[in-house]
């Protein structure tokens, strides 16, 4: 959710970090999909947005990566079991960027690329024309069609402690949130996220019968 108009006010933007999934779906999905407690991980994530702290509360010690205009992973060659993006990184699906997952994962290893996916509440605050909402998610889409990724929609929300605060709370988001707060009846807006899931260079490793 980095691309809300948040950036210029950061109590709203904690304000709002502090609803989003609070039952802790989102972290659980990665962990199914990694795993990643117990692994070498590196997770690309914006500063200062609270899903680092979450990953970490569930468990896991990752290396903490800056996003940029490419992905660069500062570990050798094979090295890592699974790459985790928080929104900012693979806005869509560019080949170098896979290509330096694929260099710094191991045989067998995971990267795991989360966006908004839609079709919920949350998604009546941003243009509806955002590619997480069309493109990405589509079976003929840079993920699903030619990126080899797989998808889990988790079905999360924000959950706030009242109605009058949820509604306060949307009206600082410009018209759309004033639109959304209008019609809100219930403290807590549906928020449906993708975890786009690929195995190190697209393909699923064979199973050993026997191994664990």
């Amino acid at each position: 959710m980095v691309d809300l108009p948040l950036a210029s006010v950061p109590s709203l933007a904690d304000r709002l970090a502090g609803v989003m999934d609070i039952e802790g779906k989102i972290p659980r999905a990665l962990e199914a999909l990694g795993p990643l407690v117990g692994r070498d991980v590196a997770v690309v994530d914006a500063p200062g947005t609270g899903w680092l702290a979450r990953i970490r509360d569930a468990g896991a010690d990752p290396l903490v990566v800056a996003p940029g205009p490419l992905l660069r992973l500062p570990v050798p060659d094979g090295s890592l079991d699974a790459v985790v993006t928080l929104w900012t990184a693979f806005r869509g699906v560019g080949g170098a960027d896979l290509a330096e997952a694929d260099r710094a994962l191991r045989p067998g290893g995971r990267l795991l690329v989360v966006h908004d996916y839609g079709r919920d509440d949350v998604s009546a605050l941003r243009d509806p024309e955002s590619p997480e909402y069309r493109a990405w998610s589509r079976r003929d889409g840079p993920f699903l069609r030619d990126g080899g990724f797989k998808i889990r929609v988790v079905h999360c929300f924000w959950t706030f402690g009242t109605l009058d605060e949820a509604r306060d709370a949307l009206g600082q988001l410009g018209e759309r949130g004033t639109a959304l707060a209008a019609v809100l009846r219930r403290p807590r807006l549906s928020w449906n996220v993708a975890v786009y899931h690929r195995w190190r260079g697209g393909v699923e490793p064979e199973v050993v019968p026997g191994a664990r």
